[in-house]
């Protein structure tokens, strides 16, 4: 009498001996199909972050005459040059105060909008419309209209003129060029962090705000017990792009003031700029942006570290 084999499990699944296991497996072909949809965006950070970012290496050890047609190795003599740059201070005093003046105004008057516009009140959908859609209009047709606006005869000092005030050349004044670059770049962004505020604010329990007014605690105590903790994440969110939008500020200064007057709005992005493209000094341009590069770094970071200190939840 003969006995059949009842065997089962791996030894009984397996390949037969002698014969090769098949190449294209299961697992391999979810490797396949996992590296297929990450390719376009490895290249596209291959080719338009790390490729120009290792460029822009190389030409700063290079001193490159565009017109000369030259293009010598100088090794670390444009940093040198950098350290010794006598308008290099300036320039980042006034990208300093460019970028917390944008900052304060903008969380601020951003925050302040959200929660008003938070409230239950007739007309809130129309003033959130209002607010926004600045963000969605071309930057330079906005940036010009305000020129024509700031202008010593434009606009606003036509309404001050009406109340008697007489205004002042807004754009060529050493004291108002700043302010006026920082308003209108603020009037133009505030609406998208508006609208990141106003989402998280309407992410916060109700029956919090009830407890709280249970115990006694006044609107202020409230906010800055109960919706300051709660939106941090957003605050951190929205800081880290206003700071490094404001770092990266062009269209404004070159349609406004074109750096003007003397220095007082020559930024760092216009800085580099003028080397490059007005001055034909790319190797000089090229360490330029590599220190906006490492500032626009050191401070993501900076903020990235600090999360753990002041942004709710997290250790």
């Amino acid at each position: 009498m003969t006995q059949t084999d009842t065997r089962v499990g791996p030894a009984a699944a397996g390949p037969a001996p002698g014969r090769a296991r098949p190449f294209w497996t299961t697992r391999r072909r979810d490797q396949l199909t996992g590296y297929l949809f990450i390719t376009p965006q490895l290249l596209g950070s291959v080719v338009f972050v790390i490729l120009p970012l290792v460029l822009v290496v190389w030409y700063s050890l290079h001193e490159w005459n565009v017109l000369a047609g030259s293009f010598d190795y100088i090794g670390t003599d444009n940093y040198a040059a950098l350290a010794d740059d006598p308008n290099l201070g300036p320039v980042l005093r006034s990208t300093g105060l460019f970028s917390v003046g944008l900052v304060v105004f903008n969380l601020g008057l951003a925050l302040l909008l959200a929660v008003l516009l938070n409230q239950k009140l007739r007309g809130t959908i129309v003033f959130r419309t209002l607010f926004f859609s600045p963000v969605v209009v071309s930057l330079v047709a906005w940036t010009i209209v305000w020129g024509f606006l700031l202008q010593d005869n434009g606009g606003i000092n036509g309404l001050l003129d009406t109340i008697g005030v007489d205004g002042p050349n807004w754009l060529r004044g050493e004291g108002t060029a700043m302010l006026s670059v920082i308003v209108v770049q603020v009037f133009k962004n505030v609406g998208l962090n508006m609208v990141l505020f106003l989402a998280a604010l309407q992410g916060v329990p109700a029956e919090l705000y009830e407890a709280a007014e249970v115990d006694g605690a006044s609107r202020l105590r409230q906010f800055w017990r109960i919706t300051v903790p709660l939106i941090s994440p957003t605050i951190m969110l929205t800081s880290i792009i206003t700071v490094v939008g404001s770092l990266q500020v062009f269209a404004q200064i070159a349609v406004l003031t074109q750096g003007g007057p003397g220095t007082s709005t020559t930024v760092l992005v216009y800085y580099l700029y003028q080397q490059a493209f007005q001055f034909h000094h790319f190797g000089y341009g090229a360490t330029l942006s590599i220190l906006l590069f490492v500032i626009v770094l050191a401070l993501t970071v900076l903020q990235w570290q600090m999360r753990k200190r002041w942004v709710f939840h997290e250790s």
